[in-house]
């Protein structure tokens, strides 16, 4: 099979698809692998790499798309990337279709077969090619959340762990999943005041037995979130349900009553967000003040670190590559993991999820 790694184009965009070495696995299995010149610069992957490593370079994304079956991305395809696919070529990357109706529509007008990385399941229902940038973005939701509480960033000027003497800033974590569990790790690591809130009790257990004291628990519900949001300094949403849009969890009264200076982290703007004030930001101009609370909503969070997202994306992609290219598109959606991945088929919305939060779009 001919697969092509275009250069990312989303702005601030800097990972790649494919690593020197996971194209040098793909050739060795005698598959022909073209990529875009200039693909892997954000990532420390010059041309030379990949041509080393067996594939062709070529000058640019038209002739890619042009001469591949297999288009291998990280981030969903601007409106100018849906054009250039066809009927018969797959598209393999993250989409989040259901914040984005109108990738949805150029995707569908295409009439190309695009799998989406966030709705492919494991034999445990676990979303193995969703969890590696669930883990980055989890972690650097922590980072980043305590660095815009910094006074001169915008932020009410509050130092995470505090010093002794002074107490450490409230951090709340919605959403239990992976991205929140790794963002509460960093956030207790530097001393937070940490709260998780989650819906699934037995959730809430398992990390109760994992963190001790050094982290409390709270069932999510409305009463709960209100309260927990009034005396927070920082608060990570990673809320999800795969293919659909974000539930709402924190309406605009409930930012309204925080502290003037606080800051919320969306890892779930992606989706849509679960701040009902959120809207999609990127690395170039990453916050705004909405009910004077600084809000960070960058749609590709891990993008700020192309290299380890890089190698951790492909290391999760590279099996599910290889069986789209060793038994052909159609005998490999064969596989009910990778089939739940399938989100637009010969024109139409193919997950029932993704077709629900779309409306009338997909039918």
């Amino acid at each position: 099979m001919r697969i092509g790694v275009p250069r990312e184009i989303k702005e601030s965009e800097f990972r790649v698809g494919m690593t020197p070495s996971g194209v040098g696995e793909l050739v060795a299995s005698r598959h022909e692998v073209l990529v875009e010149t200039g693909a892997g610069l954000g990532a420390g992957f010059d041309d030379s790499d990949y041509a080393n490593a067996g594939s062709k370079i070529v000058g640019d994304a038209e002739e890619l798309f042009a001469s591949t079956d297999l288009i291998v991305k990280v981030k969903e395809p601007q409106l100018e990337e849906c054009a250039r696919l066809s009927q018969g070529q797959t598209l393999f990357t993250y989409l989040h279709l259901a914040a984005d109706p109108a990738q949805a529509r150029a995707l569908m007008k295409s009439g190309a077969t695009c799998i989406a990385y966030e709705t492919v399941t494991a034999d445990d229902s676990s979303l193995p090619l969703l969890t590696p940038m669930s883990e980055v973005a989890g972690r650097m939701s922590a980072q980043v959340g305590a660095h815009f509480l910094e006074r001169y960033a915008g932020g009410r000027g509050v130092l995470l762990g505090g010093v002794p003497g002074v107490a450490p800033a409230n951090v709340v974590i919605l959403g239990c999943g992976v991205a929140g569990s790794e963002a509460a790790e960093i956030a207790v690591g530097m001393g937070a005041d940490v709260t998780l809130v989650d819906k699934s009790l037995p959730r809430l257990r398992e990390l109760a037995a994992h963190f001790g004291v050094r982290a409390k628990t709270a069932h999510s519900n409305t009463a709960n979130i209100a309260a927990l949001l009034r005396e927070a300094d920082l608060v990570i949403g990673t809320v999800l349900i795969p293919g659909a849009a974000a539930p709402k969890l924190v309406t605009r009264e409930m930012v309204r009553s925080m502290k003037p200076g606080s800051v919320v982290v969306d890892v779930a703007i992606d989706q849509g967000g679960c701040f009902e004030t959120s809207r999609p930001t990127g690395h170039d101009d990453p916050v705004f003040v909405e009910e004077g609370v600084v809000h960070y909503c960058v749609t590709n969070m891990p993008g700020a670190v192309p290299r380890t997202s890089t190698f951790a994306l492909c290391n999760a992609t590279l099996p599910y590559v290889h069986r789209i290219a060793n038994l052909g598109v159609d005998d490999a959606l064969k596989g009910e993991g990778l089939a739940a991945g399938l989100n637009v088929h010969r024109g139409k919305i193919a997950h029932p999820v993704v077709a629900g939060a779309l409306g009338d779009l997909a039918s």
